[in-house]
């Protein structure tokens, strides 16, 4: 198995969950994507009465994390505990939870009052018709490809000081750089202990970011990373460097780049936008997009986004869905009305 292929099976090590049966006819929305984001966004959609279906593939980004950090009342609760009550909340008012990859997703010929319609169809052939969508599929991180490397994603090999930060503290680390963006997380994690080794691994550092480093007693080695090395129990041991050195390391830290989960979303037209720590769909206030009748929330929009933004982003933008269908509704009752009224006026 090469180091690729080892991330990528780490990314989908998550608990099965029980999945309801798909919703038939059409619902006020469909949730894609079933992590923070989306579960708080159908949260708040069930709880304003709107029948809501979230569409889980069940593999999501933090599976590999032991727990989840830097979340109020939540500190230290596993990434599958979480799910598993969101999935229980959402689902005690009225809501389904549907395990399923989505494979196709595009606008459906209006209703008879010209509401929007969208079809969202699975790997397994069953669809769903809905009138609003929420993508909230997350990302998922591309590593550097060193031998090794991959296999310590998520315990010896963290991204994000606010993440893990408390429990790697005092260890030795090393920032792994992947480019510019390398450099800020490196001050952030010297705060967390006092030995930290900044690999440049082929990547620019300039000399006044060399003059930070060293003032904060931050060693810096040019000398290129051919290897992850691990210890006889499996832990994370070191890097090899170009010349056989070997520096020793319980922690490595590094920058990915992060990539929009977008598969099977093609048929929404989705803008995208390019960042420096990758690519995401693009939006507005509330996780608005630029296609009608489709909101975005969480790290597929958002790429640094904890998973405390990441709710905090799918409860807005599920509060702007109600709103948008409690409008629809009336604009369709008035519709309703008049149509009754001309009727009536014709006989």
């Amino acid at each position: 198995m090469t180091d690729k292929e080892k991330q990528e099976a780490a990314a989908v090590t998550a608990p099965a969950f029980a999945s309801d049966a798909l919703a038939e006819g059409t619902v006020d929305a469909v949730v894609i994507g079933g992590g923070a984001a989306g579960l708080n966004g159908a949260l708040i959609l069930a709880r304003s009465r709107r029948s809501v279906v979230v569409i889980d593939s069940g593999s999501p980004r933090n599976a590999p994390a032991e727990a989840v950090h830097g979340l109020i009342a939540l500190d230290g609760t596993p990434p599958s505990e979480i799910l598993r009550r969101g999935r229980e909340q959402v689902r005690q008012y009225g809501g389904r939870v549907v395990h399923g990859k989505v494979v196709s997703a595009q606008s459906a010929a209006p209703s008879a009052d010209g509401d929007l319609r969208f079809t969202v169809g699975l790997a397994d052939g069953r669809s769903v018709t809905a009138r609003r969508i929420l993508v909230a599929t997350g990302l998922k991180d591309v590593l550097p490809e060193v031998p090794g490397l991959a296999e310590h994603w998520g315990h010896g090999v963290v991204h994000c000081p606010y993440c893990h930060g408390w429990e790697v503290r005092d260890e030795p680390i090393g920032i792994l750089a992947t480019g510019p963006a390398s450099i800020g997380p490196a001050l952030l994690f010297r705060q967390l202990t006092e030995d930290l080794t900044y690999f440049t691994n082929g990547t620019d550092l300039d000399e006044d970011s060399r003059a930070h480093f060293a003032a904060r007693g931050i060693r810096v080695i040019d000398t290129p990373v051919t290897e992850v090395v691990s210890d006889e129990d499996g832990a994370l041991a070191g890097v090899r460097l170009a010349d056989g050195q070997v520096v020793a390391r319980r922690v490595l830290a590094v920058a990915p780049q992060m990539q929009a989960r977008t598969h099977g979303l093609e048929g929404l037209g989705l803008p995208v936008q390019d960042l420096p720590t990758g690519r995401t769909f693009a939006s507005g206030t509330d996780g608005t997009t630029e296609v009608p009748g489709v909101w975005v929330a969480g790290n597929v929009t958002d790429p640094v986004a904890q998973v405390g933004a990441s709710a905090a982003a799918g409860a807005l933008a599920g509060i702007d869905i109600n709103k948008v269908l409690a409008v629809a509704d009336t604009d369709a009752a008035l519709q309703g009305i008049a149509e009754a009224s001309a009727k009536a006026a014709a006989r």
